[in-house]
């Protein structure tokens, strides 16, 4: 079979095309949408577990994007993205990200590592202690309402009657309990009152914290139930990072000329 020169052309030129074309998945007034482009929003998807890479995926994210570009071409028409307040919002769009971006690298190049999650696991170990204490309080303004009201106890008061006059909303409705709580979750003074004490005792004295006095009453105590280190080891290593983030913020802060 012979082919004449311009049917040869005409096929050469096809082949050539077919590739520029196969690399785009749409054209929208003749912008194209490269597939690398749907392959980028798939990985991303992908990545976030939302959902696994299927045909019905791409089919759905290449009608987003052709919407997408079908709208920013009419916002593009009407003048949308020269409006100041449209130009401060994409500048702070475009800080955020790439300032996102480069503190994904440090905390790539600065990852946290498994001994210094142990050793915060053990620290908050440490401070919570091997027991929980389940307690009541009465918070007042003054020490002499709070002797007042150990008096009242001492005469066969009953703490839940006491406790409605107690300055804690959250508690006086609820005859002072506290609940289970480890004795770091109180200010010191108050749990150094509260661990002093025996099960079902009632402080002698007022405690005095910074938010009034308070009469403590000790319920009960149990073993503390901590986690083990492989639930919350993700957890753990998030807030490391999160400090790791914000000495590197300070350190530039520092760095920097400010005026």
């Amino acid at each position: 079979m012979i082919v004449k020169p311009a049917r040869l052309l005409l096929a050469m030129t096809a082949m050539v095309a077919l590739p520029s074309f196969a690399q785009n998945v749409a054209t929208v007034n003749g912008k194209p949408i490269p597939a690398a482009k749907v392959d980028q929003v798939v990985k991303q998807v992908v990545a976030q577990g939302k959902a696994t890479d299927s045909p019905q995926l791409r089919d759905a994210i290449k009608k987003d994007l052709i919407g997408r570009e079908v709208l920013i071409q009419e916002a593009d028409k009407q003048g949308i993205g020269t409006r100041p307040e449209v130009k401060n919002a994409i500048d702070n769009a475009r800080q955020s990200i790439i300032i996102n971006a480069m503190l994904a690298d440090y905390i790539k190049k600065n990852p946290v590592k498994d001994a210094d999650i142990t050793a915060e696991y053990n620290k908050f170990k440490a401070q919570v202690g091997d027991k929980e204490y389940h307690a009541r309080h009465i918070l007042v303004a003054t020490e002499d309402e709070a002797k007042a009201i150990i008096a009242k106890l001492k005469g066969g008061a009953k703490f839940e009657d006491l406790a409605k006059q107690s300055k804690d909303p959250g508690s006086a409705n609820n005859g002072g309990d506290l609940d289970w709580a480890n004795p770091a979750s109180f200010v010191p003074e108050f749990s150094k009152a509260m661990t002093s004490l025996q099960k079902g005792a009632i402080t002698e004295t007022p405690v005095k914290t910074q938010y009034g006095y308070h009469v403590i009453k000790l319920e009960d105590t149990r073993a503390a139930k901590i986690p083990p280190l492989e639930e919350v080891k993700q957890q753990v290593a998030e807030q490391l990072q999160q400090r790791k983030l914000a000495a590197y913020r300070e350190q530039l802060m520092n760095k920097a000329k400010i005026q």
